[in-house]
């Protein structure tokens, strides 16, 4: 209590005016329009700034649960895209959801998954990610990141799941040119990330630069039509009966966080029928 009292007596006079200065400035905020506009918007000001670097700061440390959750929401919209495309008769008339639109017979229904590694600098690329058989993940299951194709599941534990993707010598896809419906076999040549080679496009093909490549599905792991790439130049060689097509990728390997999970419904139905026409 003495060491206060000293205090105040020995900064009596500086107390005073800080007290004095206060109260000047509230007189004159109060009384007069003009200063006490300024300040309140002065003031006002003052707070936004403090309230938009707070919402900046909380933001950046949601980020990874907002991501995660537009993943689940993307996989919940690509579903619900390929459950409509049931709903498309022969005459590509639409029939009334009500009556047709059943989930069961969705061939594809799509899981959202994390990216915990992922390799694109070497010659034999994979990826992992944070879903396994517990959650339904399977061998030979696509993966789809945000941009089209990425790669396959060849290895599953409980909780991870593991595979090449395009950028993998080992490894390649069925694609087709989109407007044309002439398909061919798509894999990358282990020199650019950016860069793979459409294959097997008769040289009677009409194509031009930008023409979109997607999944031709003619396969069990993606569904028709996932985006690839788009042709970045292409050449006739004299003497093939071929195109040399380069397609630059639209998936950016290097910057790979969330991917999809594509799960084929119908994959034991197809495998038992496809028995049937094996002979030894």
């Amino acid at each position: 209590m003495r060491s206060l009292l000293r205090f105040l007596a020995r900064n009596y006079f500086f107390l005073l005016f800080l007290l004095l200065e206060a109260v000047s400035i509230s007189l004159t905020v109060n009384y007069n329009n003009f200063q006490r506009v300024k300040f309140f918007n002065s003031s006002n000001s003052f707070t936004a700034s403090i309230y938009e670097q707070f919402n900046a700061i909380t933001s950046f440390f949601s980020l990874q649960q907002t991501n995660a959750e537009l993943a689940e929401e993307n996989s919940r919209l690509r579903t619900q895209l390929e459950h409509y495309k049931q709903t498309f008769l022969p005459n590509d008339s639409i029939a009334p959801v009500a009556e047709t639109a059943d989930t069961t017979l969705s061939q594809y229904d799509f899981i959202p998954a994390k990216v915990v590694n992922n390799s694109f600098t070497k010659q034999y690329n994979y990826i992992t990610i944070n879903k396994g058989s517990n959650d339904g993940i399977k061998i030979d299951m696509g993966i789809i990141g945000p941009g089209g194709v990425v790669g396959i599941v060849t290895s599953v534990s409980k909780h991870y799941s593991t595979g090449p993707t395009i950028l993998n010598k080992r490894w390649s896809v069925s694609a087709k040119i989109q407007h044309s419906n002439y398909f061919g076999t798509l894999a990358w040549n282990g020199l650019d990330p950016k860069y793979a080679r459409l294959n097997e496009i008769p040289f009677h093909v009409k194509m031009e630069i930008g023409d979109t490549i997607v999944t031709s599905g003619y396969s069990d792991v993606f569904p028709e039509g996932i985006p690839i790439g788009v042709i970045e130049e292409f050449d006739h060689a004299s003497g093939r009966n071929f195109f040399d097509i380069s397609v630059k990728l639209l998936t950016n390997f290097a910057n790979l966080s969330y991917v999809e999970i594509a799960k084929n419904n119908h994959l034991e139905e197809l495998i038992d029928l496809q028995k049937l026409n094996t002979y030894e």
